[in-house]
């Protein structure tokens, strides 16, 4: 395989990444020219910050492709194309790899607890594991390795007690694997849901490969279900967790448990804010690598 690599304005990155597309090349990524140098841009900031730009002021494009005639062809028509805004850095040859097998090992079972595991189809359950979820990486968020969904998991396994046999909501379930999780430890009915419809997807097949069954939708289908949930999940960012606490307060069960994660240690006070508001005392329940998962009981009363 050879990798063409291009340099181009920021305004024109967009474009030219769906002609390399277009004209076959099996992937394209996207880096600062100017990295590890005094122009380089921080273009991806906090989980709250705007917006990054989808591009720097002037970019590397690495375009894979499968014959040096193929990567000679795009580069010669996207130079015609493009006079002006593109910059030609050369052809380099990429040794063939096994790349399903250099994949895989990047992704090993991951412990949850003593017996409680994460592990991909390609490898064996440790001989510890009494509770296994079969996970791939895939396009939703949610395999277990990044710190705000292992504190999930962890409260999940620690705390089967509060949710047995009842209801539970995972509000932007990703790949599923909370809801999963909560099946997989007693959990009664559990809906599971998402903005994105390629979360729905994936929650669905995830759940049919672990033998569960969860209800997975998109927001509306919790419209119905005020107060009901003795659980509520939601491993986001603390930015729309704000804008929530309305919502998920609402769906929660007199008595009820809400876990909260994504939210990093700085922002704990800005949700004990939001969350006093709708009536929940957030308290952080568990710490990770500057994250922090937060938890609150309502009162049977309410």
């Amino acid at each position: 395989m050879v990798e063409l690599r291009l340099i181009a304005a920021e305004d024109e990155v967009e474009a030219l990444s769906e002609t390399l597309m277009d004209l076959d090349a099996l992937s394209v990524s996207v880096e600062d020219a100017d990295a590890d140098t005094e122009a380089e841009q921080a273009l991806f900031g906090e989980p709250d910050m705007p917006a990054p730009k989808p591009a720097w002021q002037r970019s590397v494009l690495k375009a894979l492709f499968g014959s040096p005639t193929e990567a000679t062809e795009a580069a010669t028509r996207l130079l015609a194309e493009h006079p002006q805004g593109v910059e030609l850095q050369g052809l380099v040859e990429v040794p063939d790899e096994d790349w399903v097998r250099l994949t895989q090992s990047q992704f090993a079972p991951v412990p949850i607890t003593d017996a409680f595991w994460i592990v991909p189809t390609w490898h064996e359950a440790p001989p510890a594991a009494r509770t296994v979820m079969r996970l791939d990486p895939g396009l939703a968020f949610g395999t277990g390795t990044h710190p705000t969904t292992r504190m999930c998991l962890r409260w999940i396994a620690t705390h089967a007690d509060a949710f047995r046999d009842q209801p539970v909501l995972d509000y932007g379930c990703g790949s599923g694997i909370l809801a999963i999780a909560a099946r997989q430890f007693g959990a009664g009915e559990t809906l599971a849901v998402d903005i994105d419809p390629a979360a729905v997807v994936s929650t669905t097949q995830n759940a049919q490969a672990n033998g569960v069954t969860v209800q997975p939708g998109l927001p509306e289908a919790a419209g119905e279900a005020c107060g009901r949930y003795p659980l509520v999940l939601a491993n986001i960012l603390a930015s729309p967790l704000k804008l929530l606490a309305p919502l998920l307060a609402a769906h929660l069960a007199p008595g009820g448990h809400l876990v909260l994660a994504g939210i990093l240690e700085r922002q704990a006070e800005e949700l004990q804010a939001a969350y006093a508001q709708v009536g929940l005392a957030l308290a952080v329940a568990d710490q990770e690598d500057g994250w922090i998962l937060m938890h609150a009981r309502r009162s049977t009363q309410a």
